[in-house]
């Protein structure tokens, strides 16, 4: 089969739900648009997150991109509270504060939103096997389960497990692919942080994940892949950035993906 992109997944606000599209504009920085657009911050200007806070975890977020809308449930609340991003900002932001039980504001970015690598701006792909793979590793956890935890952007299909390790390579080398009309660099594995290691709903850790992970992804790479960018083998899916050429692109559901020949 040809690799094709199967899923693009925006996560508004940074650390909530996540929001599937069928597709997604390249910003000039790399970016999504719409993608980590928004983060929510402590009174120290410290992300509110689910590395430092599980509690977000509890949020369940519905999201109207075009109307710039968040619906929110709060656990133990009767109803959805829809708020507009801008418009109902404040609001949003006291209630958000009621929940956490410190004061909290609502930030925005909307040239590059907040990602985790400020290096790699682009966004983050791994593939359907990969997830099913790595999901067979933790009995009870479910693909769409471990979709949830991992947070990629792009997710391609008509491909075998890992393959997307192909999207890397020696430090310093950027590898060419394209996405549709879409071209891209791959950067790096991405380094997972405490977050996939807790239920995405529910926010409780399971047992031993980050070492049941590291042993299986060691034990099950594909012999073609260095393991040189491995700072850790906690890593999972690929960082990228993407060239000037492609700001104002759309990603579309079906598009074909082709690694391109790499330069010497």
């Amino acid at each position: 089969m040809t690799p094709y992109l199967a899923k693009v997944l925006l996560y508004p606000v940074k650390s909530l739900d996540g929001v599937e599209v069928e597709n997604a504009k390249v910003l000039a920085s790399g970016a999504l648009q719409y993608d980590r657009e928004f983060a929510i911050f402590d009174e120290q200007g410290r992300f509110v997150n689910g590395k430092r806070h599980p509690k977000i975890l509890l949020l369940r977020a519905q999201f109207a991109l075009l109307d710039k809308t968040i619906s929110l449930q709060i656990p133990g609340g009767d109803s959805q509270q829809t708020f507009h991003l801008d418009e109902e900002r404040q609001a949003l932001e006291a209630t958000l504060s009621d929940f956490f039980e410190f004061s909290i504001t609502l930030r925005q970015n909307s040239q590059m939103g907040f990602p985790d690598d400020k290096n790699s701006l682009g966004p983050t792909v791994i593939s359907t096997a990969t997830l099913t793979e790595v999901a067979s590793w933790f009995p009870g956890l479910s693909v769409d389960e471990m979709r949830r935890r991992m947070r990629a952007n792009i997710e391609i299909s008509g491909v075998p497990a890992f393959w997307e390790d192909q999207l890397f390579s020696e430090p310093g080398d950027l590898v060419s692919f394209r996405v549709g009309d879409v071209d891209f660099f791959g950067v790096n594995p991405c380094q997972r942080c405490i977050v996939p290691t807790r239920d995405s709903f529910l926010g409780e850790a399971y047992p031993n994940f980050q070492k049941i992970f590291a042993t299986q992804r060691q034990a099950t790479l594909p012999n073609w892949v260095s393991p040189t960018p491995f700072k850790h083998f906690y890593s999972l899916s690929v960082n990228t950035q993407l060239p000037p050429s492609s700001a104002g692109k759309i990603l579309q559901i079906g598009d074909e993906v082709d690694i391109l020949p790499q330069q010497s």
